[in-house]
């Protein structure tokens, strides 16, 4: 049976065009006006497939996630240079930090830059520090590195943004900033990353554990980093710590131990 996170349904299906979000974050819901099942974020590409009242169809370029934006959320498939690569920034007015400021941008939006004035690339948006941009075709090398920016983030289910983000949406942030694919659930994520390696081997940097529902990184040999419901908000926890945390919540053992290779 096809997953109707990946697999478009060909009766929704009434056109296929490239669009942009153009709101800093956007819900990505399964049924129009429903709950939020994943989030997309400022310039990431859309395919629009159909149209259902205010909703746009869609599908993302990121990771083939099917479902509903609000439309008013979309624009011009415009191109983009750069990406945010700090953990969130702010456009201005002016290329000053003390002008107003005119919108937020979360790590890992992606932006048009038109010129660089001073400490300042100025865009659409506004004037956004040099400091908290890179170039959109210079991936980051440590995945760690990335999961690190959301240290105190707070949780939010499907949340995929600076502002609020899952247990899930932080391995995706973390490796789509490093290019590598990642799909956007936990299920998805067991099925797709990396290599699974036999129960009791020892956790090395970059390493995923997998349960039930949940998802984390081994910072560490000892350490993981990690979206939960239980300190509501990214954290660093002992391993051994919240595998016995977590079985005695009652969401059960370890189901995975995988190695994405070469980065393990």
């Amino acid at each position: 049976m096809s997953d109707p996170r990946s697999t478009p349904d060909p009766d929704r299906v009434t056109q296929d065009s490239k669009a942009r979000v153009v709101w800093p974050v956007a819900d990505l819901n399964r049924h129009p006006g429903q709950s939020r099942d994943r989030q997309v974020l400022f310039g990431e590409r859309l395919t629009v497939l159909g149209q259902d009242g205010a909703d746009s169809y869609v599908i993302a370029d990121k990771d083939g996630y099917v479902g509903y934006v609000n439309t008013a959320a979309l624009g011009p498939d415009t191109p983009v240079t750069h990406r945010i690569c700090a953990p969130a920034t702010h456009a201005y007015t002016e290329a000053n930090m003390k002008s107003a400021d005119l919108t937020t941008l979360h790590h890992g939006s992606l932006i048009h830059v038109t010129e660089m004035v001073g400490t300042f690339a100025q865009t659409d948006q506004g004037f956004v520090p040099k400091q908290h941009i890179a170039p959109a075709t210079h991936p980051e090398t440590d995945i760690i590195a990335v999961a690190k920016l959301y240290l105190g983030t707070p949780y939010l289910w499907g949340g995929n943004s600076r502002l609020g983000i899952d247990c899930s949406g932080l391995i995706q942030a973390a490796l789509v900033a490093c290019a590598l694919p990642c799909p956007g659930d936990s299920d998805q994520q067991k099925d797709q990353l990396g290599t699974h390696l036999p129960p009791e081997s020892f956790a090395q940097k970059g390493d995923l554990f997998f349960w039930k529902g949940h998802v984390a990184f081994a910072a560490d040999s000892e350490t993981l980093i990690h979206a939960n419901a239980h300190h509501m908000r990214v954290v660093f926890e002992p391993i051994d710590t919240a595998i016995a945390r977590i079985q005695a919540q009652g969401d059960g053992p370890v189901t995975a131990h995988k190695r994405l290779v070469p980065l393990g």
